[in-house]
């Protein structure tokens, strides 16, 4: 008998190699070639029924002027948090890929949504691949969804799925997990590169053609991004992914990407006995509760998509030895380098030998630049000893020759900071009010342009 043969195929971009490297020719990842059968290709060329193999002719063009351009009807999912998340709730023929840790809380929310949308009226399909029926049946029980009317599948037949959601037309159909997938037509193991990029292409396609709004359930790799081909995420209209400590109760859902909607929005999730609930007042996650301010605390305000959040940043300066640490948890270490360096040379501040760690309390993480004076002051604030005022803010981006730069959106971050109750702040010049509103009644605002004189002003407040 012929031996069967082996293709190594890289479970980052696709790619194959007819045999193994330690790194990928074609996107230069290193030990992600596995080996698996090679294809047919005349099992390739015969894959779809009724494909035609001759020359085709041209298709009619339109242009776009002429295309009727409608906005896109959302059904909201029950979740207020889900729904900001996807730009106001599920889109039909929409293609939504979500992914996060094992245990995170994946099923638990999509399986509140599925019953949220069935008891409004709409059909839904729950594809299980991963669970038997009894094992969901069992977690409805657990979240309170008693006469819960969604319909369950337990198969991983990519041919018998797509069978099953053209009988029943559902509205929303959940497929629990795309790795457990598999199509007769490939060889290929489910969960291999090929299976999951074929069952992928094809559930995308059946969304489209029948306007049924699936929603793919993915892994994640050790460090933290979506298992299998990078193609996947490409080919799905929004990517969002599941966030948080399973040790803590709170959960961060974010979109990575959403062709109907912002970007880089967040919905913030509790979890509880009866399952996730959405948290109104997410800003209250990131504020410690001292009764009394303290050195080294800042709070500043960050965007995430179009919310105003607002976040305490820590930081700690102790006594360093030879090689004095730089250490940040939910910030970028290298700025924190910078910023050491600049509060040294423009402010006189210096942290050369002393270890210097930075936090973001909540387990928030913070890429903008606009929390830079926020941690240059809870640096300052820390390594004085002195804490900075009860009820203060600052937010902005710090340049290298010390200047203080303006933020995106100051007016809805002072607005926000207004509404909880803060009443000191330190901003941009160009971010201060141009006149007085009731928006900002109660916050006295101090606009800076350097990062001396914002020390200047918290040294005055003290």
């Amino acid at each position: 008998m012929a031996k069967e043969k082996t293709v190594f195929t890289c479970n980052d971009c696709g790619g194959t190699s007819p045999k193994w490297l330690g790194k990928c020719p074609h996107c230069n990842a290193w030990n992600t070639l596995l080996e698996s059968i090679a294809e047919n290709p005349s099992a390739a060329k015969n894959r779809y029924s009724g494909q035609y193999q001759g020359l085709t002719k041209a298709s009619a063009v339109i242009t776009l002027s002429d295309i009727d351009a409608s906005d896109m009807q959302r059904i909201p999912t029950g979740h207020e948090e889900l729904d900001r998340v996807l730009g106001g709730g599920i889109v039909e023929g929409g293609v939504v890929l979500i992914g996060g840790d094992p245990g995170i809380g994946k099923s638990t929310l999509l399986l509140q949504a599925m019953d949220s949308m069935q008891r409004s009226g709409h059909r839904t399909l729950y594809v299980t691949g991963e669970e038997s029926g009894a094992q969901i049946a069992l977690r409805s029980r657990r979240l309170g969804l008693d006469g819960s009317q969604v319909m369950v599948l337990a198969e991983i037949g990519l041919e018998k799925i797509l069978a099953t959601l053209e009988a029943t037309q559902p509205m929303i159909a959940v497929i629990d997990s795309i790795q457990t997938v598999y199509s007769d037509h490939l060889s290929a193991a489910p969960g291999s590169v090929s299976q999951v990029r074929e069952c992928a292409a094809l559930l995308t396609r059946a969304a489209k053609a029948s306007g049924v709004c699936i929603v793919l359930v993915g892994h994640v790799t050790k460090e933290g991004a979506l298992a299998g081909p990078r193609v996947l995420e490409h080919m799905v209209d929004t990517v969002l992914y599941f966030e948080g400590d399973t040790h803590s109760s709170f959960r961060l859902v974010r979109a990575i990407k959403n062709r109907f909607g912002a970007v880089n929005e967040i919905g913030v999730f509790a979890m509880t006995e009866k399952g996730l609930k959405g948290v109104a007042n997410p800003s209250a996650i990131f504020l410690s509760q001292h009764s009394e301010p303290v050195p080294g605390s800042c709070v500043m305000v960050t965007l995430e998509g179009t919310r105003p959040l607002l976040v305490e940043i820590q930081a700690l300066v102790d006594n360093g030895g030879p090689s004095p640490r730089r250490l940040s948890v939910g910030l970028d270490k290298d700025r924190l380098a910078m910023l050491l360096a600049v509060l040294h040379r423009h402010a006189g501040v210096a942290c050369m030998d002393q270890d210097v760690f930075v936090n973001a309390v909540g387990g928030v993480r913070i890429s903008e630049p606009a929390a830079d004076l926020a941690v240059m002051l809870a640096i300052t604030s820390s390594l004085r000893g002195r804490a900075l005022p009860k009820g203060f803010i600052a937010f902005g981006e710090v340049g290298l020759a010390g200047e203080v730069r303006p933020a995106p959106r100051g007016q809805e971050r002072l607005k926000e900071a207004a509404k909880l109750g803060f009443t000191v702040a330190i901003v941009p010049k160009a971010n201060a009010p141009k006149k007085d509103s009731k928006d900002f009644e109660g916050l006295t605002i101090h606009p800076v342009e350097r990062i001396e004189q914002a020390l200047e002003v918290v040294r005055s407040l003290a």
